[in-house]
């Protein structure tokens, strides 16, 4: 965190081994608080905690940012086709190739987003300046920032989404044996479900103050607070999916279904919100 001239550091704090939030002093003696998630998403410095500055901050700070409504819109048709291929109404009725194809692309939609999201971590600014210049280069492509738990939650997701990726398309093969789809389908989805919470957890762990639940009211906060009850609900819901069909012993459906559709409007409603964070929690300039 690289400080402007004539600044000082006046404490910070966030899970060992990183720090996530930061009170810093400008050369006028005003303090600010940054933090990583609202310097990765150039929204900018704000008050200390517990002080206000009136109206203004209370208005929208401005237009949200494109790469929100991208990122946005991406997980939110992810999360769409979660919901839709846990409905009864829809596998019940459909034909199990066109509910296996419905996940596989939903989970297509969630690496897309994974994507951005890891590329937002990946270039996040390295001074307190919203507006200095991000990383280019080799570190811009690699972008390898392990100092950064944003970073690490980025990363995590992204793998987390890629191992749903194997296990809904292998879903959409009829010709696997039971070993097979222990390997290729319950494997894969019990990882995607761990590196989900992981990531989640990180990211929480990145806004909340502290162990336990205490939201700054902002938008980011809630966001982390929603896709870490999806977490554990995707979590519940490949637990319950341990046996495959072929085995004798036949998964708690209701639970399956449960937990994938909860888990889904989880990561929707946080995924609508991202725009709205991008929008309503920058400071104003």
């Amino acid at each position: 965190m690289g400080l402007p001239e004539g600044w000082r550091l006046v404490r910070s704090w966030g899970p060992r081994p990183f720090r996530t939030h930061a009170l810093l002093e400008d050369t006028d003696g005003r303090q600010v608080e940054w933090s990583s998630r609202r310097n990765r998403k150039s929204l900018g410095l704000r008050p200390p905690e517990g002080r206000r500055l009136g109206d203004l901050e209370r208005r929208w700070g401005g237009r949200p940012a494109r790469s929100s409504w991208w990122m946005g819109s991406l997980f939110m048709v992810g999360a769409s086709c979660f919901a839709l291929g846990s409905l009864p109404l829809f596998f019940d009725r459909a034909d199990a190739p066109v509910v296996a194809a419905t996940f596989f692309v939903g989970s297509v939609f969630f690496t897309s987003a994974a994507a951005l999201q890891y590329r937002e971590a990946a270039v996040a600014p390295t001074s307190v300046d919203p507006v200095a210049p991000r990383p280019r280069g080799l570190r811009g492509l690699l972008g390898w920032n392990p100092r950064r738990i944003d970073w690490w939650a980025a990363i995590i997701q992204l793998v987390g989404t890629v191992f749903f990726n194997v296990s809904t398309f292998a879903a959409t093969r009829a010709d696997l044996s039971l070993e097979r789809q222990k390997h290729l389908i319950w494997a894969p989805d019990i990882g995607g479900s761990i590196c989900f919470l992981l990531a989640s957890w990180l990211a929480y762990a990145e806004v909340n103050r502290g162990v336990w639940p205490r939201s700054d009211r902002s938008v980011g906060w809630g966001i982390s607070a929603l896709n870490l009850v999806g977490s554990l609900a995707f979590g519940a819901a490949a637990i319950a999916a341990r046996y495959l069909p072929g085995t004798g012993e036949p998964a708690n459906i209701a639970l399956v279904n449960l937990g994938t559709f909860v888990g889904a409007v989880c990561f929707f409603v946080g995924a609508a919100l991202l725009p709205v964070e991008s929008a309503k929690d920058r400071s104003p300039t």
